[in-house]
């Protein structure tokens, strides 16, 4: 991990309603000078962002600490103002670790109400730190500081919930149920096929996020308000000190892109909509209609007022919950498309609908790993489902066209046996040689082969295919992926 770069983007206790109020010539805040009166309280309780944004404080001092040995390297300021500026924010750090910091709402947000503690404990040297940047650049390095953590803590999680879905699929690599279309019984297929299924669509999202990780990771600092700054800054420095791959070429770009949060949230979103799918099934196969699984107690609640209930909860809820992720979405989208170059106080506006999808996605990644560890697949029951339906109907097409039957013509002849052992109440695999052999005389005892469920899904043995064994060879790639992954991240230490 590069030094002095949190990566932690967890909510920190929330400022205090009984802050001490700053002196009055310091009110209301960088511009006082340029004012007859105090902000009036409503407006300054309407405008300050400090009861969210103070949970960018680790890493506004990260670009803080970066700004300033640029600046001294740059001989902006002398050695002895970063001495002392590193100083005042070691302190500052710690307080705001042990949740002793007083936060003010008259300092509007979190970028002041450090900057002022930083003065009030090192004099000059605090008020030196802001020459050559701007809040606009210094909020926009701090929200991607946060996002690239918040990409890094999610991959991490995608991860642990793809190797708990593999463990699962690899238990259960020859367990059949059903596979539907229209929720309609289609084909039998394993469950480690289908948990795959899963393990595919949260490899896209690692994919997604990955790549969203690349444009955050590009450093706004030294954009300064809108236009960079007269003073010579060494905008790489400061960059390569904050692991960032790039800087912002546009000064005007830099502090007005709010793209990589839209991004992000988008990214988060579809997360949450393979969640909600997954959520869905487990749900339908918890019912006793299905009654394919069991889902741990621990993850599940009771009825006040029928005893014998036991309901998923958490997949219900995380079913729920991509809804407040896609309008925080919706929200940043439609935020940022009337908005002219460049910064404006509508931008203050990205940072709870962030920080609310980042709680609820990591929240849900983490509780869902250890949902799917404790799933009890009911193995009998999904075999019993699987032989409702005909679900082998398209076997026993394919075994007419090897014989040299049409598939069109394969397939009336399967539905008119279908229809047959439908009025008979029995399954295709129950209707005797001789039965079968009324709808198409190529049908020989050699049949009944691909009529079992075991026949069918051992029959798929293809790149993408159902059978137990390419089931098994898709884990161990999906492993070795998984495995690459963490070394990548490992490697990239940010």
């Amino acid at each position: 991990m590069l030094t002095g770069v949190p990566s932690i983007f967890a909510p920190m206790s929330p400022p205090s309603q009984t802050s001490p109020q700053t002196p009055p010539e310091a009110t209301p805040g960088g511009w006082s000078g340029r004012f007859d009166e105090p902000v009036a309280e409503i407006v300054k309780r309407f405008t300050a962002s400090i009861p969210f944004d103070h949970r960018l404080a680790l890493h506004d001092i990260a670009g803080s600490l970066a700004h300033a040995r640029m600046l001294a390297a740059c001989s902006i300021i002398d050695a002895q103002d970063l001495a002392d500026i590193e100083r005042g924010m070691a302190q500052i750090r710690a307080d705001i670790e042990a949740g002793r910091f007083a936060w003010s709402l008259d300092l509007e947000d979190v970028h002041f109400n450090i900057e002022r503690r930083l003065t009030e404990l090192v004099g000059d040297a605090g008020k030196r730190l802001h020459t050559g940047r701007s809040r606009n650049d210094q909020v926009a390095t701090d929200v991607r500081l946060y996002t690239r953590a918040a990409c890094d803590e999610i991959l991490a999680l995608l991860g642990r919930l793809e190797r708990a879905l593999l463990d699962l699929a690899e238990a259960h690599a020859e367990t059949i149920l059903p596979g539907f279309t229209h929720l309609q019984v289609a084909m039998p297929v394993t469950l480690g096929h289908h948990l795959l299924a899963y393990v595919e669509m949260f490899a896209r999202d690692h994919e997604r996020f990955v790549d969203c990780r690349r444009r955050v990771n590009r450093s706004p600092l030294g954009a300064a308000a809108l236009a960079g700054t007269t003073f010579p800054i060494d905008r790489e420095m400061t960059a390569h000190a904050l692991g960032f791959e790039a800087v912002c070429r546009n000064s005007l770009d830099a502090v007005s892109d709010r793209d990589f949060v839209i991004e992000f949230l988008n990214a988060a979103t579809i997360t949450m909509m393979h969640l909600s799918r997954l959520s869905e099934e487990l749900i339908l196969w918890m019912s006793p209609r299905f009654g394919f699984i069991d889902i741990a107690d621990r993850f599940c609640t009771g009825s006040s007022i029928m005893p014998q209930k036991k309901n998923p909860d958490v997949a219900e809820l995380v079913r729920g919950k991509i809804a407040r992720v896609q309008g925080h979405w919706v929200a940043l989208v439609t935020l940022m498309k009337g908005q002219p170059l460049t910064y404006n106080k509508d931008n203050q506006e990205d940072k709870e609908p962030l920080f609310d999808a980042v709680d609820t996605l990591v929240q849900t990644l983490i509780i869902y790993a250890d949902m799917v560890g404790g799933i009890r697949v009911k193995a009998d029951r999904m075999r019993e489902a699987a032989r409702e339906g005909f679900a082998t109907a398209t076997d026993l097409a394919d075994y007419l066209v090897r014989k040299g039957v049409p598939f069109r013509d394969a397939h009336e002849a399967v539905a008119r046996a279908v229809k047959a052992a439908e009025s008979a109440g029995v399954d295709l695999a129950d209707l005797t040689l001789e039965q079968l052999r009324a709808f198409s005389p190529l049908i020989e005892a050699d049949v009944f082969a691909c009529l079992t469920l075991e026949g069918s899904v051992a029959a798929r043995n293809h790149l993408g295919g159902t059978a137990p064994e390419r089931v098994r060879a898709e884990i161990a790639l999906a492993r070795e992926r998984l495995s690459r992954g963490a070394a990548d991240t490992t490697s990239r230490g940010a």
